[in-house]
């Protein structure tokens, strides 16, 4: 039986100990901030993006990794007759599905191209488990299955803190936007079906407050909770808050907290929260 290797772009929130131990291989993406490339992984960390995103000049422009970096990625992996599993971010966010997908035609290795249908620490969990069914003996199929199982208990929620970026990259009307940041709207996101989903709308911080307390609560009403993961761009007083409130909850649980790849700080933009977590 061919061995399996997992191959995965940068959104995926895995930590380096992770990738380690299950020797994955990470694609990287590429965010350009005032005519500068820099490369996820490479040339620039999740914990340097948010200073330098501030004092950009103009909104940083990202792109999915090139065809070719897929390419040779196979191309070497498969060299011993390992097959692939390819693990992108959602379709609904990023081309880079479609980029893998190529490239998987252009290599005499085999390659199977999934769409997590999410993203960062929730597309992690996915990956994390697949690679255990892989570890345990089992096949590419076996594999994809446990995906889509980890992904209908996941949930993924998003708190926006200002809109200015989703006007600037073209995701919402100037007018609305200078509205809404006139007003001190924040906005709640729900990831789900691959989609982002407004899940509610708040003036003001506390109707934040109140709507992470309602998820909380349902969180813990619900079934019982396997992996915890905090996402966000230099968001601290926030994610104190959450994280307190988390250890609360669930002392027994260890969360998760990183700051998140460019290629999702520049959409969501400064002092973004996101609450990942799924269940058994």
């Amino acid at each position: 039986m061919a061995k399996i290797k997992i191959v995965c772009d940068s959104s995926a929130g895995l930590t380096d100990e992770e990738i380690k131990k299950y020797d994955i291989t990470i694609i990287p993406l590429s965010v350009m901030i005032d005519g500068t490339v820099y490369v996820e992984r490479e040339t620039i960390t999740n914990e340097q993006f948010p200073e330098m995103m501030k004092n950009a000049k103009s909104l940083p422009k990202t792109s999915q990794p090139p065809i070719g970096k897929f390419v040779d990625a196979f191309d070497k992996l498969g060299e011993d007759g390992s097959e692939i599993l390819c693990v992108t971010m959602m379709e609904s966010i990023s081309g880079t599905v479609h980029a893998a997908e190529q490239a998987a035609g252009m290599t005499k290795t085999k390659v199977t191209v999934y769409d997590s249908q999410s993203t960062d620490q929730v597309m992690g969990f996915e990956i994390l488990e697949a690679a255990q069914v892989i570890e345990d003996g089992g096949s590419v199929e076996d594999a994809i299955a446990k995906m889509k199982e980890v992904l209908s208990k996941s949930e993924l929620y998003l708190a926006i803190d200002n809109l200015d970026n989703l006007v600037a990259g073209g995701r919402i009307s100037k007018f609305a936007g200078a509205i809404s940041n006139l007003l001190n709207i924040k906005v709640m996101l729900h990831v789900y079906d691959g989609q982002i989903h407004i899940e509610s709308k708040g003036r003001g911080i506390k109707s934040m407050h109140k709507e992470w307390d309602k998820i909380l609560d349902e969180m813990a009403r619900g079934p019982k909770v396997k992996r915890i993961g905090i996402s966000h761009v230099d968001a601290g007083k926030e994610v104190e808050r959450l994280l307190a409130k988390l250890k609360k909850l669930y002392p027994e649980i260890e969360v998760t907290v990183r700051e998140t790849v460019p290629i999702i700080a520049t959409h969501t933009g400064m002092g973004a929260c996101c609450l990942l977590y799924y269940t058994e």
